[in-house]
């Protein structure tokens, strides 16, 4: 948790702005990097909050067909998965906590971004809207 807490804290850390068909910014998140298995199989699993505006980005090495499931995960959150482009292709919304469901979208994505439950709602973000990183290369290390 000490390394998502300095990015919540530290401007200049890994960030991910999510950004309207009409380049306005709807949200900017300080992030967490899950770019190898081993971070991504963890994910935010253990965690007994999120910070405001921060989150966890997993980045794989070529898109693939993501699934996720919330075991062992306290914390209720909002999925955004991104294809290779950095497009939002598809949001799950309030996934709950500790279920072993898979979560998925249609389609490839390379890039999910994990968020507290209710920040799309909040910021309006939709399918479509784009990602832009700040502060980090999104190279998997696998």
């Amino acid at each position: 948790m000490l390394a998502l807490m300095q990015c919540a804290r530290t401007p200049d850390g890994p960030q991910v702005a999510i950004v309207g068909p009409d380049n306005r910014t709807r949200a900017r998140v300080a992030v967490e990097l899950a770019q190898n298995d081993r971070q991504r199989e963890r994910g935010l699993m253990y965690r007994r909050d999120l910070p405001a505006d921060s989150g966890m980005l997993f980045v794989f090495k070529t898109p693939v067909h993501a699934s996720f499931w919330m075991h062992n995960t306290q914390i209720p959150l909002d999925m955004i998965f991104a294809a290779a482009d950095r497009r939002v292709i598809g949001i799950i919304p309030n996934a709950e906590p500790y279920s072993d469901a898979p979560l998925d979208v249609a389609g490839s994505s390379q890039f999910v971004l994990e968020v507290n439950a209710g920040f799309c709602a909040r910021h309006g973000i939709k399918a479509g809207d784009r990602m832009e990183f700040y502060g980090f290369s999104p190279n998997p290390q696998d």
